[in-house]
C-alpha cells in the first residue's frame, strides 16, 4: 500500500510486515505494533509534529484518549496534556482522502464537552483546521497549529 505525503514534516517509523501480511508501526506511546492504515498513517504524523515542532513531550501525548459522551464509550484520537496536567488540545484525525467537514468538527467539539480543551484541530494529514475554545463557547478559527515550548 502506499501512503499519500502529508502536509507535516517527514517523519521515520519503525515498521515491519504483521503475520496478515499488512504493514505494520510500532507505537511507541502504547508500546505496541498497530497496523499502518491511511487514518494511522496521518495521527504517527500529527504525533511526532507535537513532539519535535510544539514542544510537547512524549508522556504529554495520549492517543485514543477516553471520553464519555452521554453515557458512551468514545475515544479522541490525540489529546495534548499542559503544563498544568489538564487537556490542552484534542485531535481528530481522518484518512487523507476524508474530507475535513462540519461534522468532523462536530466529532471532535462533542469530545471537548467533556475535555475542556483550549484548542480543537481536525485534520486528514494534507487539511488541518485549528480552533481555539472562546469564553463565550465558541469556537474561532487560527491560523496555525497552536505551538509550546
Amino acid at each position: 500500500m502506499e501512503y499519500s505525503k502529508l502536509n507535516f514534516p517527514p517523519i521515520r517509523l519503525k515498521a515491519r510486515r504483521g503475520e496478515n501480511g499488512r504493514t505494520e508501526v510500532f507505537d511507541r506511546g502504547r508500546g505496541r505494533w498497530l497496523v499502518l492504515t491511511p487514518e494511522e498513517w496521518v495521527r504517527r504524523h500529527v504525533v511526532e509534529y507535537l513532539k519535535s515542532e510544539c514542544g510537547f513531550r512524549a508522556e504529554q501525548i495520549i492517543e485514543e484518549y477516553p471520553v464519555d459522551v452521554n453515557g458512551m464509550a468514545q475515544r479522541a484520537d490525540i489529546v495534548a496534556i499542559g503544563s498544568n496536567a489538564k487537556p490542552l488540545i484534542v485531535v481528530e484525525c481522518k484518512e487523507p482522502n476524508v474530507v475535513i467537514s462540519h461534522d468532523t468538527l462536530h466529532q471532535a467539539a462533542r469530545y471537548n464537552a467533556i475535555l475542556d480543551c483550549r484548542y480543537i484541530v481536525t485534520t486528514n494529514g494534507l487539511t488541518t483546521y485549528c480552533f481555539e475554545h472562546q469564553a463565550d463557547g465558541r469556537y474561532a478559527s487560527i491560523e496555525r497549529f497552536p505551538h509550546f515550548e
